[in-house]
């Protein structure tokens, strides 16, 4: 069983949570998610199986979320579930003084990762510092906002005012981070009480599976007619075709030239660009354009081989 599920997470477990109940749903060992979903979070959580799980750094990474903040109140956490340890009257607050801060965070912006988030520290996952009572530095990471909107305000001009804002964003941003820096910036302080994962690169919450469905999907033996293939996955990248007697070396991982392909794409891929190395409907590999003075003058290295 190789391809992707477009599995919607709900509150309470985390995505290790559903890589675990999809592997032993399925009987597949190799199974990975594509990107950490926080417990409190629901949304899209798109999990690999087999094959397809060779492939997960390649995927579109952009993310976008709905998330729910609340300012006047700031956690431990920068969510529901912290401790408070700041509260401060919110209700001065308006629409138009937000939605100018939201433009400040629009482009490319500095974060500083949460304790409670899953990145490695010398061996140990930042959340399991966090519940030892560690506290450890962390270096701030770049990433980008692509939209930051304010959707709709709730219980305005009271202390604690809430709102609605659709996130669109770069792989790595923390959105707990987000709206903590915005709170802060803002002078009254915030955290997230709900978060909705939207969309995860191609996958989108209109055709997520619920654990309940995968599960029915499962007892009726239509799974993996449910499964998005990993050549759909990537149709962001440029589609190859390579002759018959090419795949041993595809399958080798031997280079390729020019002789051995069946067409060459209208837009020559940019040197060290990944694209598909198919045969029919069949995803082979995946493929780094390499740049040299050959008379060929086109040169193709895979870096991942699937069809094996």
């Amino acid at each position: 069983m190789n391809g992707i599920l477009n599995v919607l997470k709900p509150p309470g477990m985390t995505s290790h949570d559903v890589v675990s109940l999809i592997r032993r749903l399925t009987g597949v060992r190799k199974v990975g998610h594509t990107g950490t979903l926080d417990p409190l979070a629901a949304g899209v959580l798109p999990v690999c199986l087999g094959h397809a799980t060779r492939v997960i750094r390649f995927l579109k990474n952009d993310k976008e979320y709905r998330v729910e903040v609340a300012f006047g109140i700031s956690t431990t956490t920068g969510d529901i579930s912290g401790e408070i340890v700041n509260k401060c009257d919110g209700s001065g607050l308006s629409a138009a003084s937000l939605e100018r801060e939201l433009e400040n965070f629009a482009g490319e912006i500095e974060q500083v990762p949460p304790m409670t988030s899953a990145i490695h520290y010398q061996g140990k996952r930042l959340y399991e510092l966090a519940r030892a009572g560690r506290v450890v530095e962390r270096r701030p990471r770049k990433v980008k906002l692509y939209s930051l909107q304010l959707k709709r305000l709730i219980d305005w001009k009271t202390e604690t005012p809430l709102a609605l804002l659709d996130v669109v964003c770069s792989a790595g941003t923390y959105i707990r981070s987000l709206c903590m820096d915005i709170g802060e910036k803002l002078n009254c302080g915030a955290h997230v009480r709900f978060l909705l994962r939207t969309r995860a690169g191609m996958f989108s919450l209109d055709n997520a599976l619920t654990l309940e469905e995968i599960q029915v999907l499962k007892d009726q033996d239509l799974l993996k007619e449910n499964l998005i293939s990993a050549k759909e996955a990537l149709s962001h990248l440029a589609e190859i075709q390579v002759k018959t007697s090419s795949l041993p070396a595809v399958r080798a991982g031997n280079r390729l030239y020019a002789a051995g392909l069946v067409d060459l794409p209208r837009r020559r891929p940019s040197f060290n660009e990944p694209v598909r190395l198919c045969s029919g409907e069949n995803l082979l590999a995946i493929a780094n354009v390499l740049e040299e003075n050959t008379a060929e003058g086109y040169c193709l290295k895979p870096v991942v081989v699937l069809n094996d």
